[in-house]
């Protein structure tokens, strides 16, 4: 089934930051690259300016600000900046509209810099980037703001808090797909507790109960987000799907429907560079069924069983495209 995707999580920015030579046309060296995304039908890609703890992560992510801009600027006949007017224009778009995300605030600000600093350093790369679809406070690990997805015992700091007061207003959700399940309840009791005004999403995870996994929402966090009216994005990845099953996918989307996630569930693929990875245990990351950007109307197809057109269309673009519309406007 052919239709139009949005795709919440990619990493071709890092990619084009850390890779020698990098290419975002090369479609042997990463596998959402611009002509596998268009060969997919994406319509919209998130792609995340990612870094882990370490002292240049501000500059890292500095860099990957400017990359997304100049990817805008010198590609423009493939891409466009994914706005409220492209939002608004669906129908009529032909290119793949792209929006910045920021995974690990560490991005904002290292272990060491102070809050004028963190500031300003998140106005520059909001300015730069224009919109931001989402902030993930952490990566794996842990970090001035909270603990990552493979941290025990660690959730919210006081920093966590002054990030999210800062972030609220600004139409930019908070995303759960890389928290410690203390921090995912730090953040939801904080939002509440002060009301702030920010939406909750997770851009790329999958369902605990079906593969246990630290990386996969338990169905408390799927819940809450589907109450929030947030969106939570099915990943790829072997690691979060079931290492052995490739129709594993498959359920993982079904789940979600089951649990009442129809108008919330997207794609969140992840998609990122993977030939310097130092993990051999991971490879292959992907299932053939789902191994790269141009694979979206199969999946849909393997799923016209299950689901209704409506249906998948919601999974496709409609959900995520409802949950932008709404908070933008």
């Amino acid at each position: 089934m052919r239709l139009p995707i949005i795709d919440m999580h990619c990493d071709l920015l890092s990619y084009l930051c850390v890779v020698p030579e990098a290419n975002p046309y090369a479609k042997d060296d990463i596998v959402c690259a611009i002509p596998w995304l268009i060969q997919g039908g994406v319509r919209t890609q998130v792609m995340a300016i990612y870094t882990d703890v370490r002292p240049e992560s501000m500059s890292l992510a500095s860099k990957q600000a400017t990359i997304f801009s100049k990817l805008l600027k010198n590609n423009s006949m493939d891409l466009a900046f994914a706005n409220e007017d492209f939002l608004s224009n669906w129908e009529k778009q032909r290119q793949v509209g792209i929006i910045a995300s920021v995974e690990n605030a560490a991005g904002f600000g290292n272990e060491t810099a102070s809050w004028p600093e963190i500031h300003a350093q998140f106005d520059s790369i909001l300015k730069q980037v224009e919109r931001i679809a989402y902030i993930s406070l952490t990566h794996h690990t842990e970090n001035r703001f909270g603990g990552g997805n493979y941290t025990d015992g660690i959730g919210l700091k006081d920093d966590g808090k002054k990030l999210l007061d800062y972030m609220a207003g600004k139409q930019i959700p908070i995303d759960l797909s890389h928290t410690s399940d203390l921090l995912a309840e730090g953040i939801l009791n904080h939002i509440d507790a002060e009301n702030l005004d920010v939406s909750v999403i997770a851009s790329h995870s999958n369902f605990r109960n079906i593969w246990n996994h630290r990386r996969n929402l338990t169905d408390e966090f799927a819940k809450e987000i589907i109450h929030r009216d947030g969106i939570i994005g099915v990943n790829f990845l072997r690691a979060f799907l079931d290492t052995d099953v490739p129709e594993r996918l498959f359920e993982h989307i079904l789940y979600g429907f089951e649990i009442g996630a129809e108008q919330n569930i997207c794609f969140g693929a992840d998609f990122f560079y993977t030939k310097n990875f130092g993990d051999p245990s991971r490879i292959p990351f992907y299932f053939p069924l789902a191994e790269n950007a141009g694979k979206y109307s199969s999946i849909l197809d393997s799923l016209t069983i299950d689901l209704t057109e409506a249906q998948l269309k919601g999974l496709a673009f409609g959900n995520a495209h409802r949950f932008y519309q709404k908070l933008w406007n």
